[in-house]
């Protein structure tokens, strides 16, 4: 999976676009950001990165991300999507 995969199955599951960001930082959201050595997904609160993880590789990241988004949906909404193995 890539960040560009990752995009349109947001948008195929109406997940609201101001609970992520991705390709960057923003606040008072869920973040993938690709870095020097691989990839970073956090949680940025003001100026903070929040619960810092790093991979290696896009697809591992994109994984994690995914699945905290799932998390976060369903706490916030009560709804969320099969969990995929």
């Amino acid at each position: 999976m890539t960040t560009n995969d990752l995009k349109e199955f947001f948008n195929e599951h109406l997940v609201p676009k101001k609970l992520y960001k991705i390709g960057g930082e923003h606040k008072n959201r869920i973040c993938i950001e690709q870095v020097s050595d691989g990839w970073d997904v956090f949680f940025k609160d003001k100026k903070q990165k929040i619960g810092l993880m790093h991979f290696g590789d896009e697809h591992s990241a994109c994984d994690v991300m995914m699945n905290e988004i799932r998390k976060l949906m369903e706490s916030v909404y009560g709804i969320t999507w099969a969990r995929t193995l």
